[in-house]
């Protein structure tokens, strides 16, 4: 539950998105906010601030259209914008004392798993990776009094694992421990973690959120501004973790669109989905949309409009043939990261690693807005190859 309802909760999620809540420029009237790059305010004449704003590295006027926009969506008490997914998401771990007891997914983003099993755990943070779709696995790696944090991520990149989230925070808020949950993938228009029991929404609004593949960006929003909420805010003031005014002008660009884009995808990547599950040289589809999915049933009951844009194939031949798939398409293309308007495909056990979990014969797609028909019948040609 989060402190009371948002004031614009009486609309529906795709007004507020589009219409930026309103927001315009009280000088000139334009409907666009303007981009504020200043990096300081001037002081009252008895140094106070009385118009509330003191430093950039705290608080900055081109902030404001895109964190209470997503505050909106989220049905959230406050949100922050960070540089980039990844320094939203230390964020949060950082805010806890050495020795506090966090668990977090075994399969969740790779550079997050790395930072906390190389350097969270440095600094006295003790992490417990688990399969957090296991109800079961997850109860018993929670410890009653020691663990602060679980973290979850669903649908999980790039094996698309569903949590079910709103048990998660039963376990969780049962052992005295608080639940984060990376939603980059679902993105509000098909869950809202926070109406689930989730204290913490965090996304890397370099995906779908923005949506154009041209903003690092990260974002947390919170169900109650409490001291937990003060630790993580002191954390992105006192390290510097901020995004640029400009980013956040993008952001905010981008959330405008978000749900004709993710709509769009979602509906895209349930259609490439099912074709691909009956090609020959296809040996699974990895997807929520799928009846024959491991967590559809979870993912029915927690996501509306749809179950993402994000799927993942085993190819039949193996790793080579994967690999060799990759190299053969023309429309895909073959790139790092996910969300944007173009359609990319990765290995990615290449990029992650020998200490990666993910297979070799395994690619995932990220699915644009490209015609679905182009993007089957160019991965099938490469598939075929």
């Amino acid at each position: 539950m989060t402190d009371s309802p948002h004031p614009h909760a009486h609309l529906r999620p795709e007004t507020v998105a589009a219409g930026a809540l309103g927001h315009e420029d009280a000088a000139t009237g334009a409907v666009i906010p303007p981009i504020h790059p200043a990096t300081t305010y001037i002081r009252d004449p008895d140094n106070a601030y009385s118009r509330g704003r003191v430093y950039a590295r705290a608080d900055n006027p081109t902030f404001d259209a895109a964190a209470q926009t997503l505050s909106a969506l989220e049905g959230g008490a406050d949100t922050l914008l960070f540089a980039s997914g990844m320094a939203a998401a230390t964020a949060v771990f950082q805010a806890l004392d050495p020795g506090d007891h966090v668990v977090v997914p075994t399969v969740m983003y790779w550079a997050l798993r790395n930072w906390l099993h190389g350097f969270a755990t440095r600094w006295g943070v003790r992490v417990q990776g688990v399969d957090t779709s296991d109800l079961d696995a997850l109860r018993a790696a929670v410890r009653p009094g020691e663990t602060r944090l679980v973290w979850v991520e669903t649908p999980a990149n790039p094996l698309w694992t569903v949590t079910d989230i709103a048990a998660a925070a039963q376990i969780a808020h049962a052992a005295g421990a608080r639940l984060a949950v990376d939603s980059t993938v679902a993105t509000p228009v098909h869950t809202r973690p926070l109406d689930l029991g989730a204290d913490v929404v965090m996304h890397s609004a370099s995906k779908y959120l923005n949506g154009h593949s041209d903003v690092i960006a990260g974002t947390l929003t919170t169900a109650r501004k409490d001291e937990a909420w003060g630790r993580i805010k002191a954390v992105q003031t006192q390290v510097g973790g901020i995004i640029g005014p400009f980013e956040a002008w993008l952001l905010q660009r981008g959330l405008r669109t978000l749900f004709a884009r993710v709509r769009w995808q979602s509906a895209s990547a349930q259609t490439l989905a099912e074709r691909l599950a009956a090609h020959p040289n296809v040996a699974e589809v990895l997807y929520p949309g799928l009846p024959g999915f491991a967590g559809h049933a979870v993912a029915a009951r927690q996501m509306r409009d749809g179950f993402g844009g994000m799927l993942s194939i085993r190819v039949r031949a193996g790793t080579e043939a994967a690999v060799a798939t990759a190299a053969n398409v023309r429309v895909w293309r073959r790139a790092t990261s996910l969300g944007g308007v173009e359609s990319l495909i990765e290995h990615r056990a290449s990029v992650e690693g020998p200490t990666s979990p993910v297979p070799g014969d395994l690619l995932r797609l990220s699915v644009g807005l490209e015609a679905p028909d182009d993007l089957y019948d160019d991965l099938a040609a490469a598939l075929a190859g």
